[in-house]
């Protein structure tokens, strides 16, 4: 018994020394805190398959709108301290954060065009980056709650001066 509690003792501590480890960890997932911190910040990319060419970047304060046929169209845009505040009570809500199911389990559908988006959020010094699709024609709650949280983002950008200062879209996606 004292030689089988000796070698797991031996395993445990060699097992943090090997050199051959993988160097890099992902930070540990963590709740965000209740106040918005002053490093938060999120970039989210949507459109349709590989062509998710919709951006709404905070963090470089600008918007890119898929024109389709037309390209895309870019304009300088920030949100107030009050639709950040919005946008991440509801990020936190959603736990962004934390452990999310994106990926639906079943997987026997394959449904073309499919939605496509794909997050990256800074907060509290955390940078964490998300990313979900409708393809397989079922989303998980989480892919869910991430549409809900993209649409109202677009919505609050859409209303904004800037954003409808850019073109129209002409044509449409199949």
């Amino acid at each position: 018994m004292k030689r089988l509690a000796l070698l797991l003792l031996a395993m445990l501590l060699t097992a943090g020394c090997n050199p051959h480890q993988e160097a890099e960890r992902i930070p540990q997932q963590q709740a965000m805190p209740e106040e918005m911190p002053a490093d938060f910040d999120f970039l989210v990319r949507y459109g349709y398959g590989e062509l998710t060419k919709n951006e709404i970047n905070t963090y470089h304060d600008t918007v890119v709108k898929d024109l389709i046929v037309n390209g895309t169209a870019t304009a300088n845009l920030s949100l107030s301290e009050e639709d950040l505040a919005g946008i991440y009570e509801r990020m936190r809500a959603a736990n962004v954060m934390g452990e999310l199911e994106l990926k639906p389990s079943k997987q026997n559908c394959a449904a073309t065009p499919s939605q496509e988006d794909q997050w990256q959020i800074t907060a509290d010094g955390i940078t964490r980056t998300l990313s979900w699709s409708d393809e397989y024609c079922e989303m998980t709650d989480d892919a869910k709650q991430l549409l809900e949280l993209r649409n109202y983002i677009r919505d609050i950008v859409a209303a904004k001066a800037e954003y409808q200062a850019l073109p129209e879209a002409e044509g449409g996606y199949d």
